[in-house]
């Protein structure tokens, strides 16, 4: 049979912007103060020195065009202006959690959104990349979404609904690039090097949601990690 697809992802609703000041804008300049602030925390950053680059800092999930993490936390000055410019609410700074020499820096949180490549809010060029002001979110134009990988799937068979035979089918319907395959019982399996990371499936994954948590569980059943840590257990 062929597959049903049940369209992309609803997003969130999201609260209507205030008019004045106060008003986010995603595109333009940064300003004075964030520039300095940004750079000021580079300087920190670099006096720490090249060795500890990364000490304590565990790779983390970067937006389009910002998975060479070299070029990221060299030129990154932490101005926040990609989160401001995701419309799927997607990106946002990571926090200690993550690692000092990660503070601030765009990460994704596929529980808010899921990157659609700004198909229709910028003819399928990243909004991120493009309002980013030191090009630590690079990417030429005319970059494909099924070309830049920004993670991969980790599938965690012991936590999905489907698995327990209830029929759940929402990461397979929500994926737009055939990275989810049934098998003959309609559960999920991956197939990784279709899947480009853009967290549809993470989005709508209902373990962990919606009143069905599964004992032990920790996350949702399908999340998104780095490439190298793709998977089903």
């Amino acid at each position: 049979m062929g597959k049903a697809k049940l369209g992309a992802p609803t997003p969130k609703p999201q609260e209507p912007q205030q008019d004045g000041p106060a008003q986010k804008t995603a595109r333009g300049g940064v300003s004075r103060r964030d520039l300095c602030v940004g750079l000021g925390y580079v300087a920190v950053t670099l006096g720490l020195g090249a060795g500890v680059k990364f000490a304590g800092a565990e790779t983390i999930m970067h937006p389009p065009g910002g998975q060479d993490e070299d070029l990221l936390m060299a030129r990154c000055i932490h101005c926040q202006r990609c989160v401001e410019a995701c419309h799927k609410n997607a990106i946002v700074p990571a926090g200690m959690e993550n690692g000092f020499l990660n503070m601030r820096t765009p990460t994704m949180d596929f529980h808010a959104g899921w990157c659609d490549f700004c198909e229709d809010a910028n003819g399928g060029f990243p909004l991120c990349v493009e309002v980013c002001p030191t090009k630590a979110l690079d990417l030429e134009r005319g970059a494909k979404h099924e070309d830049v990988v920004i993670g991969r799937p980790l599938l965690m068979k012991d936590w999905c609904l489907a698995y327990r035979l209830t029929h759940c089918r929402d990461c397979y319907d929500a994926c737009d690039f055939d990275a989810i395959e049934l098998d003959d019982n309609k559960r999920p399996h991956l197939v990784l090097d279709k899947c480009n990371g853009c967290g549809a499936c993470e989005y709508v994954c209902r373990s962990m949601t919606a009143g069905t948590p599964v004992a032990g569980a920790t996350h949702r059943a399908i999340i998104v990690v780095p490439a190298d840590q793709a998977k089903e257990v």
